[in-house]
């Protein structure tokens, strides 16, 4: 018997039915396929109740259309599975997820990959809710006429206390328009069982030509069509004031005290877009991380500036230094948002700077900062 967990932010059974988009599942399902859903109170307070849907053989030959792609509406078997839905009147949304034993590293918690992989399928899941191609990272119908693309230009993520493998992590993500430049994506992360914030995170995203690979603006049609799902308020996960997101990163200068030459992307960095994918740039920065700060501490904060396209033929070098000390004091004085201070001359908390570059030419590919902090006694 398969179980599956759905978890609603609904008060009502009927209501819980409803967001997950299983209403009217009354007839049987394919062969193998009989739906038993119901609705218990989750344990830790006032937490959203959960559906089961149990998945047990059957001897039924007959499909639902309904409940086929394509029927219902227009809503898709994923549609109905997936535990997300919209919140805050329509201009977010939230969805839940298990960590798996694959998603964890050494330390036995979630990686920082995985965690920005997470970011990047909410953000996803959440505009194909409101609508959106599956043919693309959120693109409108417009950005599909004129064959633009959403490309990142910059990453921020705090984690405050990684999950651990069987931890539900509750994510909220929404965005905004930045004008002409692009849009703004922002997240937070919740422990689901707690409540607390583990976690935030803010991106910049602009458009790019998929023919010519070169930027362009976003035309008022582009905008029109996505700021009806974007709060009328600026929303921003972290304040403007004193938000250590906005640090300029500084170009690291070489030779970099540690390096990692001759990176060579792999088939499976490969995303959609036809380009090495966002998240695997971060696993190429901490590549050059020297191996005593990997066994003493754990990263806390990390930052990426994207600057150029990798394509699957590029050969990469992950340069990293520590950051200089007169850097650090000028971060201290902007604040750190929630992050643990720093303190100049301890080892609580290590920073550095990273630059990936193309070994053919030291073309700059991105560069980055990080944050680290002691780990915790065990």
């Amino acid at each position: 018997m398969l179980v599956l967990k759905c978890s609603c932010n609904a008060t009502e059974p009927l209501q819980a039915l409803t967001q997950c988009r299983l209403l009217g599942a009354s007839k049987p399902l394919p062969r193998r396929r009989i739906a038993v859903a119901s609705l218990s109170s989750a344990s830790s307070g006032n937490r959203a109740p959960v559906l089961s849907i149990s998945d047990h053989g059957g001897t039924g030959s007959t499909a639902d259309p309904n409940l086929q792609v394509g029927g219902f509406g227009s809503a898709s078997w994923a549609d109905r599975l997936r535990t997300g839905n919209l919140t805050e009147g329509g201009f977010s949304y939230k969805e839940c997820f298990i960590v798996r034993c694959y998603e964890v590293g050494i330390n036995k918690t979630a990686t920082v990959e995985t965690i920005a992989n997470l970011l990047q399928e909410v953000g996803c899941n959440h505009a194909q809710s409101v609508g959106f191609s599956t043919d693309g990272f959120a693109t409108t119908l417009t950005m599909r006429k004129l064959h633009l693309i959403w490309v990142t230009a910059r990453m921020h993520i705090e984690v405050y206390k990684y999950p651990a493998w069987s931890d539900v992590v509750e994510i909220e993500t929404w965005c905004q328009s930045e004008g002409r430049i692009g849009t703004r994506r922002d997240w937070i992360l919740r422990d689901y069982a707690t409540g607390q914030v583990i976690g935030r995170a803010t991106s910049k995203w602009v458009m790019m030509n998929q023919d010519t690979r070169r930027l362009q603006k976003v035309s008022d049609d582009v905008r029109e069509e996505y700021l009806i799902y974007c709060p009328r308020e600026p929303r921003l996960a972290f304040p403007e004031d004193n938000s250590s997101s906005l640090k300029k990163i500084s170009k690291l200068e070489d030779p970099a005290e540690y390096s990692r030459p001759g990176l060579v992307p792999r088939r499976a960095d490969l995303d959609m877009n036809q380009h090495v994918n966002n998240v695997t740039y971060i696993g190429w920065v901490l590549e050059s991380i020297p191996q005593e700060i990997i066994d003493t501490h754990e990263l806390q904060t990390i930052t990426l500036d994207y600057r150029r396209e990798c394509q699957h033929n590029d050969v990469v070098d992950s340069l990293t230094s520590p950051e200089p000390i007169e850097d650090i004091e000028a971060a201290e004085l902007e604040g750190t948002n929630g992050s643990a201070p720093t303190r100049i001359g301890e080892l609580d908390c290590r920073q550095f700077l990273h630059l990936l570059r193309l070994s053919r030419d030291g073309l700059e590919i991105n560069r980055g900062r990080t944050e680290w902090r002691k780990k915790a006694a065990r």
